[in-house]
């Protein structure tokens, strides 16, 4: 009976000093082994890092839970750990201090997750940290100094991510290359560094040139998973393996062109022609009185693996056409351009041509009705119409940036285009567009203001960054009075306008006998719709708020 008394209270003790250890979560299974006491939770619908995991637990295995993140502190009070399986859920965000309290960890796996990216100085807190597995993931970038803090790696999976080029001092200023590299050559011993980087869309041009060669010329203690690396692009190089091919070093671009000065008749067909060479691929535009033209065709030749040519086409030379052309070459390491002078013959000679003006409309009071079409993951479409007495010679000007840019920028666009999309949009940021006459300056009613935002409870940022969310509500004039839109900053100010607004805008319609569709069918309002509503209730607000409203008043400095 002693004994067991005493058996008793030993339990007892070692309860009251570790209430976690016969402690087990729901949903879960708890055992313990010879290394220690491990936690396995399969396939319940946890959704997020459980907040009460026992602190004794040297192995946990969370699979198919559906974890869409991994918080700041996420297993901190899990001291003891040393193996995490967080495989095959939903991850899409690392905190940088996720794995905060984990100085014993030595195993990570993150297995068929989500992540775009990784927080790579998170592992300042895993120095012990020796596998790191995160293939199935969607990884695109890995930088220059990934591995810096993972001097005791020696297995490394990236294998099935989204990489298409990386630099080889990746691997080169990894810690734990350059210390088994001497061992390997000074005391023979092998201490293996085990790297899996197959089944990425490896894009083999000059920018890979040096990871290339650090693949073929890799030895013990790097070892290759996979040493058949194969190239997704360029098209000339798909589906050929590292070891088949030869790149060379990068080039800025350099443009030229077979003739720069040409001279036309009236009415002709006008070719403009540049040739670029470059390393990679560059990206070319032409530019016509430092504006980047959108009306005409430009198409693209690939001569070789460095050498494209672009040419321009003007059709039906108009006396507006004549000056200089400009085409520019871009990539990562520079540019280039070169100019093309376009000028128009006379029938008569003795009759010398005007000089050039700008395409002004003899309309100053061209009404254009403009609208957000459509919204996409990273921008907008914009279009507009435009009633002018002769629209097959009607050009426009799209003015497009941030609302309090003083210079925006501005783009040409031909006869017979009513719609422009406007992409690469930074999140949080409030634009402004214009649609102009070619060469106005904007007026009231020929401009949209919005507003971009990310919405991070959505937990996956690169796939749902941009969407404009604040416009409430916004309603053009059918003669041109201005544009109004409301915005989050003055969403409750807008309401007396707004409703003065339709007001006038009925009693227009009523004297002139038509009836037009609002400009922004497209946008979706959302709760805020109510602030067009009773404002009979409302008090009247101050100048100020009026004049946030107002989306049509633009800076006319350009």
């Amino acid at each position: 009976m002693d004994a067991f008394c005493v058996l008793l209270r030993t339990a007892l003790l070692f309860y009251l000093v570790n209430p976690g250890s016969s402690t087990c979560l729901i949903g879960c299974s708890c055992t313990d082994d010879n290394l220690g006491r491990s936690l396995l939770c399969m396939e319940t619908s946890l959704g997020q890092i459980p907040a009460d995991i026992p602190h004794n637990f040297t192995k946990i295995r969370i699979e198919n839970c559906h974890l869409t993140e991994l918080p700041q502190g996420s297993f901190s009070k899990v001291s003891a750990l040393e193996f995490l399986w967080l495989n095959f859920n939903e991850i899409t965000l690392m905190n940088i201090k996720s794995l905060e309290g984990l100085a014993n960890l030595t195993e990570l796996r993150l297995q068929g997750n989500k992540l775009t990216s990784v927080p790579w100085t998170a592992f300042r807190d895993t120095p012990k940290l020796k596998i790191l597995d995160l293939k199935h993931n969607r990884l695109d970038v890995l930088p220059e100094h990934a591995l810096k803090h993972l001097p005791a790696l020696t297995y490394l999976d990236l294998s099935f991510n989204q990489l298409s080029v990386i630099s080889k001092d990746v691997f080169i200023s990894w810690p734990l290359y350059q210390t088994a590299e001497k061992t390997w050559g000074k005391e023979g011993v092998v201490s293996n560094v085990v790297l899996a980087l197959h089944d990425n869309p490896w894009l083999c041009d000059c920018r890979l040139k040096g990871f290339v060669e650090f693949i073929r010329a890799v030895s013990p203690p790097i070892i290759l998973m996979n040493s058949y690396l194969m190239c997704s692009g360029p098209a000339s190089k798909a589906d050929k393996f590292f070891h088949e091919i030869q790149l060379k070093t990068c080039m800025k671009p350099v443009a030229s062109a077979p003739e720069t000065n040409i001279t036309l008749p009236l009415g002709a067909n006008a070719t403009l022609t540049c040739l670029v060479k470059a390393r990679p691929s560059p990206t070319i535009q032409w530019m016509y009185s430092l504006k980047i033209i959108r009306g005409f065709t430009a198409t693209q030749t690939q001569i070789n693996e460095e050498t494209i040519t672009s040419q321009l086409v003007i059709p039906s030379l108009h006396l507006a056409d004549r000056g200089i052309y400009t085409c520019m070459a871009n990539n990562f390491i520079g540019n280039s351009s070169v100019s093309i002078t376009v000028n128009i013959s006379s029938f008569n000679s003795s009759i010398p041509l005007p000089p050039p003006v700008p395409m002004l409309s003899t309309d100053e009071n061209t009404y254009i009705d403009i609208r957000i079409a459509k919204q996409t993951v990273y921008g907008i479409t914009l279009e507009w119409h435009a009633a002018t007495d002769n629209p097959a010679e009607t050009w426009f000007t799209i003015h497009f940036g941030k609302y309090d840019s003083p210079k925006k920028e501005m783009i040409y666009i031909g006869p017979g285009i009513n719609s422009y999309s406007v992409s690469d949009l930074l999140p949080v940021t409030k634009y402004e567009v214009c649609v102009t006459l070619k060469n106005h300056p904007p007026r009231e009613g020929q401009c949209v203001v919005f507003v971009t935002g990310s919405d991070i409870s959505e937990l996956e940022q690169r796939e749902r960054l941009i969407h404009i969310i604040v416009i409430v509500c916004a309603m053009l004039l059918a003669v041109p009075a201005g544009m109004y839109a409301c915005t989050t900053e003055a969403r409750f100010g807008c309401a007396d306008p707004c409703v003065d607004l339709w007001r006038k805008r009925k009693l227009y319609r009523e004297n002139m006998g038509m009836e037009r569709q609002g400009t922004f069918d497209s946008l979706q309002a959302g709760s805020d719709e109510g602030l067009c509503r009773d404002s009979e209730e409302k008090p009247k607000k101050s100048r100020k708020s009026e004049d946030r409203c107002k989306g049509g008043s633009a800076a006319h400095l350009y």
